[in-house]
């Protein structure tokens, strides 16, 4: 009796796939995929780098090591990585130190072409890469660099647009996010107020002399009371200057030696006089108008006074 042999083919006549072959064939797939996923997120870090480096708040966030050299994996804002470890939603991040950060920022700006910025800025303390990002090439951010370096300042505005490396065009962009403090009278020093047009040294030193002697500016004309501080000097430099709220006088409890030091007091005579005013009145009538309507004090003074910020009786 002759034995039927058994073939390998299916019922369809073709030969199943191997084990092996197909474990090797989803292998390549994975491998294939993943490889494809690697190249896509490394090119969406890249380019969230480069489209996020302009951003004075970004973090750079570096996962993974490759030759020794951290891995670029994504940018996201400082608050952002706070609230999401805050929710426990974002493992500790790797923050690559500065210099790093700087590095990878120009590698990307080699690939990328630079974007040209537009954000607040004061062009006196502005850095080297932040002059380059407001559009400036490096020769000119130096150049705005070395005229700082100098004793240079930029007091206004139109100071900026004055400088020769500064087009008119790029001015005109720039002007409205141009952004330079005002010297607070009552927070400056004497080498703050040298800065100011028409201020040498020693009208600086009776500035702050003057301050000393009001217990704080109250409003900015005060400095016209300083000798030969007229108003032409005045108005040149009105638009530069603040005055944040000093400490309130303390009028109804110095005592008479105190007083007299005040610039709008001044004589022994108003002192003691303001003195047994206080005295002999109830604390209702306690006001600048009520030391003028009894002639304790010049109109002048008695206004002057009135403008300052005083200390209510207690």
């Amino acid at each position: 009796m002759t034995q039927k042999k058994t073939s390998p083919e299916g019922s369809d006549g073709k030969r199943p796939l191997s084990a092996s072959f197909v474990t090797g064939a989803i292998a390549l797939i994975f491998l294939v995929t993943g490889y494809q996923t690697a190249l896509f997120v490394h090119k969406a870090a890249v380019s969230s780098v480069a489209a996020h480096m302009d951003r004075p708040d970004t973090v750079y966030i570096y996962v993974g090591a490759k030759g020794g050299e951290a891995e670029p994996f994504r940018s996201i804002c400082r608050d952002t990585v706070a609230k999401r470890r805050a929710d426990k939603a974002l493992p500790p991040p790797k923050i690559a130190p500065a210099g790093r950060s700087a590095e990878m920022r120009e590698a990307v700006r080699k690939v990328y072409p630079r974007k040209v910025e537009s954000f607040r800025f004061d062009p006196n303390t502005a850095s080297l890469d932040e002059l380059e990002r407001l559009g400036f090439s490096p020769k000119q951010a130096e150049s705005i660099l070395r005229y700082r370096e100098k004793g240079g300042r930029f007091r206004r505005k139109e100071d900026f647009a004055k400088s020769y490396v500064v087009a008119d065009s790029v001015y005109q962009r720039l002007e409205p996010y141009i952004d330079i403090p005002k010297i607070d009278l009552n927070r400056a020093d004497s080498a703050a107020f040298t800065s100011l047009p028409g201020v040498g040294k020693w009208f600086a030193a009776k500035m702050v002399e003057h301050r000393r002697a009001l217990h704080g500016y109250s409003y900015p004309e005060q400095l016209m009371d300083i000798y030969n501080f007229d108003r032409e000097k005045y108005e040149g430099l009105r638009d530069l200057i603040r005055v944040s709220p000093p400490e309130p006088y303390p009028l109804w409890t110095l005592p008479s030696d105190s007083l007299r030091k005040h610039p709008y007091i001044r004589t022994f005579g108003a002192a003691r006089a303001i003195v047994l005013f206080r005295e002999n009145s109830p604390k209702e009538e306690w006001t600048v108008g009520m030391l003028k309507q009894n002639g304790i004090l010049p109109e002048e003074d008695a206004e002057k006074l009135s403008r300052c910020l005083i200390e209510c009786p207690q």
